[in-house]
């Protein structure tokens, strides 16, 4: 097959000055403290976009609600809209080239809720992600809630991108990003405890019309567990690639030496020579090296070799925007050129020299608490008291009862089992429903995920229940505000009648 110009470019960048680069890099990385202070002048010059310019292969797409991907950029990072008022404010970063402005979001958002409306394209091309509109087998998506993942980079706190079921973002008109056949590199950085097996947790390049136009029209990093081609390598998550109908392992499909990355903060990596070849990685964003899954041929299934992406970049759902997955998002990029290994493992080292870290510590587990619906004031309630299994969960005046009370369990990764603390039962999803409208029971502890919860604070003091099977909201029925109004299941929709108050 003829490789495109920028390709050959590529392979042939093994020069004095790509070698005193990558000298360059490895020098700052070394110096670099465990939350990515040093004392060096030259730190930011070791941040992604430069590395991989430096390599030959620049950034086309750089997006991250935490920092800067490039040491020169000082702009914007992302642009959170208030429900109280409908205002709209920037967040961005402290100093050129550093980390995001998470007090100038709590300022603004203080006393109510934000939803994460842009993510600004770093790399200076123009392409911005905003909220997904409808697709081929997605409706119009909601922005993720501003205050739902508090975390800290750099010593500093920040804020990632929860994802949640019917989340999603796109931009359909790029520039610079790959089309037809040429390559590209692309990593995020996300998170090995919040997924599913729903399509699609997706970053990268997909369809500009939002629809599924066959193989190999998409080219994106996917991160969950689902196993699309089956024999997979235990329970995941697992970094794979969204080549269009088939979420790959490596090779063709199925790749058992792809064994996984469950760590809290993950990096996932994919690149593609667009013509015969692609790559996996993986790696622990807090230490150590990337693994690679896979290197080696493109699918021979049709359609994916060469390729035909189409340019358009996804955050958050499929190339049709199916909306079911859950991920989190940190940082990310997007590369012009196949990046070499040496740059991709420059990369890595400067993305554990961030320090990443979780600063969530709330709830507390054996404390008994009501849930206070924001939108209602009622309290979650299970229904005459019951202690059955599939006693029905609705809304009620406080009676001071501890059929009103719940309880919080650990099952780990940040999820938690939820239990009435009148029946024992823990709250459940119906029959595990994916659909909106799922109802919620008691039911003896099962040890599966349509029993694990994850508590996402929203502003304001209040917070979301999402179940981790569906990637769902705890909400307030048709937003009814009398006694007996049903819980339900829901995607997020970015209002108060999905806000619950939790409080002793």
């Amino acid at each position: 097959m003829k490789r495109s110009t920028s390709y050959i470019h590529c392979l042939r960048l093994r020069g004095w000055r790509f070698v005193l680069a990558l000298i360059a890099v490895a020098g700052i990385i070394i110096t670099t403290g465990a939350f990515g202070v040093s004392s060096s002048p030259a730190l930011a010059a070791s941040l992604p976009c430069d590395i991989y310019a430096a390599a030959g292969m620049p950034c086309v797409a750089a997006h991250s609600t935490t920092r800067a991907l490039l040491s020169s950029y000082s702009g914007k990072l992302y642009q959170v809209k208030r429900w109280s008022d409908s205002a709209t404010t920037d967040i961005g970063t402290l100093s050129t080239g550093g980390y995001a402005n998470a007090a100038a979001q709590d300022s603004f958002c203080s006393g109510t809720s934000c939803t994460i409306t842009i993510i600004y394209d770093q790399s200076g091309k123009g392409n911005h992600l905003t909220i997904e509109g409808p697709g081929g087998n997605g409706a119009q998506d909601y922005g993720a809630n501003a205050a739902a993942l508090p975390i800290t980079a750099g010593g500093h706190k920040v804020y990632g991108l929860y994802v949640s079921a019917g989340v999603g973002y796109r931009d359909n008109s790029t520039s610079g990003v790959a089309k037809n056949g040429a390559p590209e590199g692309m990593y995020m950085v996300t998170s090995g405890t919040h997924v599913n097996n729903r399509c699609c947790f997706d970053y990268g390049n997909a369809e500009t019309n939002s629809k599924d136009n066959g193989n190999g029209h998409m080219d994106a990093i996917n991160f969950g567990t689902e196993c699309w081609f089956s024999p997979c390598s235990g329970s995941g998550p697992w970094v794979q690639a969204d080549l269009e109908n088939g979420l790959f392992a490596g090779g063709n499909g199925s790749n058992t030496s792809n064994k996984g990355n469950s760590s809290a903060f993950v990096t996932a990596l994919l690149k593609n020579n667009g013509q015969t070849t692609y790559a996996i990685k993986g790696g622990n964003a807090q230490s150590g090296s990337l693994t690679t899954w896979y290197s080696g041929a493109e699918p021979n299934l049709g359609g994916y070799s060469p390729m035909h992406q189409e340019g358009a970049i996804v955050l958050g759902t499929g190339g049709d925007n199916s909306d079911g997955s859950v991920g989190s998002f940190f940082e990310g990029v997007m590369t012009s050129g196949y990046p070499t290994d040496a740059a991709d493992n420059a990369v890595q080292a400067n993305i554990v020299s961030v320090g990443y870290s979780s600063s969530i510590s709330f709830p507390v587990t054996g404390t008994a608490y009501r849930f206070t619906n924001v939108n209602s004031g009622k309290v979650l309630d299970a229904v005459n008291c019951g202690t059955a299994n599939g006693t029905a969960i609705d809304q009620w005046a406080s009676l001071g009862n501890t059929c009103q009370q719940w309880k919080f369990a650990s099952v780990g990764s940040g999820k938690y089992t939820i239990t009435n603390v009148n029946s024992g039962k823990v709250l459940d999803a119906v029959n595990c429903g994916l659909a909106d409208g799922t109802s919620v029971d008691l039911w003896s502890s099962l040890g599966n995920l349509c029993q694990e919860w994850e508590v996402i604070p929203t502003g304001g003091g209040h917070y979301e229940l999402v179940v981790e099977n569906s990637g769902m909201v705890l909400d307030d029925q048709n937003c009814v505000t009398t006694n007996g109004t049903p819980a339900r299941l829901w995607q997020g929709l970015n209002n108060t009648c999905q806000e619950w108050s939790i409080a002793p």
